[in-house]
């Protein structure tokens, strides 16, 4: 292979692989267009091992493409994350095993053809997502992919402490917003508690956010109330 060859195969591999990172950096997925830029740069190195040895012993692409397909699973493993019955990344993983296809034949000198499987890639993130939306959900408000997570703390009196949790279990009640957590702790201030609770929404719900802090903050016990976004990204 000429290095003017080899050079090429490589700039398609990582501008194909950044053009699909684009769509997963604007989603605010654990993995951007840097990473995926890297996979396919990565798988794309790898592939052209076999057409740059020398010597006797010829090396079969196929092979060693895959073993690029199991080391990305390993990496794909990494984004996907559990919270309790929520899996959030399997989108991303399963885009950084396109993307490393992608790279693996911009590697074997199919261009064309890699460029046609960025595409492929590109529609199953952008046009699909509604109508995986619909079939889903029934025409609900909402992005799937993009769960953000909200803090909210509050300073109540320590004899009003489950009343409290009463009002803000009721204010959650058919809200958008699901309780994670929720616990409290003894403040410095004798008689105070700190009450800490961590909410769960598709895409921003700060209406709906502030109708549940400004019911708490209705509750006489309650001396302070705020929120503050905990983290935004892909579900």
């Amino acid at each position: 292979m000429a290095l003017w060859e080899f050079v090429l195969r490589l700039l398609v591999a990582l501008l194909l692989g950044a053009l699909i990172g684009v769509e997963r950096q604007r989603r605010q997925s654990l993995a951007g267009m840097r990473t995926n830029a890297l996979v396919s740069v990565g798988a794309a190195l790898f592939v052209s091992l076999s057409a740059l040895v020398e010597g006797g012993e010829v090396f079969d692409p196929t092979r060693i493409a895959a073993q690029v397909v199991s080391g990305i699973g390993f990496l794909g493993a990494g984004v996907i994350l559990r919270e309790g019955l929520n899996v959030r990344g399997l989108n991303t993983a399963a885009t950084l095993w396109g993307t490393a296809a992608v790279g693996s034949l911009a590697g074997s000198g199919f261009l064309p053809q890699a460029a046609l499987g960025a595409l492929g890639v590109l529609f199953a993130n952008l046009a699909l997502r509604s109508l995986a939306r619909r079939l889903e959900g029934g025409g609900r408000v909402g992005d799937p992919e993009l769960e953000v997570a909200y803090g909210l703390e509050a300073v109540c009196r320590s004899e009003d402490e489950t009343p409290v949790r009463l009002v803000l279990l009721q204010a959650l009640s058919g809200s958008p917003l699901r309780l994670r957590l929720l616990e409290t702790s003894d403040l410095e201030t004798p008689g105070r508690l700190g009450l800490r609770a961590e909410l769960l929404g598709q895409e921003r719900q700060d209406r709906h956010l502030e109708e549940v802090v400004a019911r708490l903050s209705l509750h006489p016990g309650v001396s302070a109330v705020r929120w503050r976004v905990l983290r935004e990204g892909e579900a």
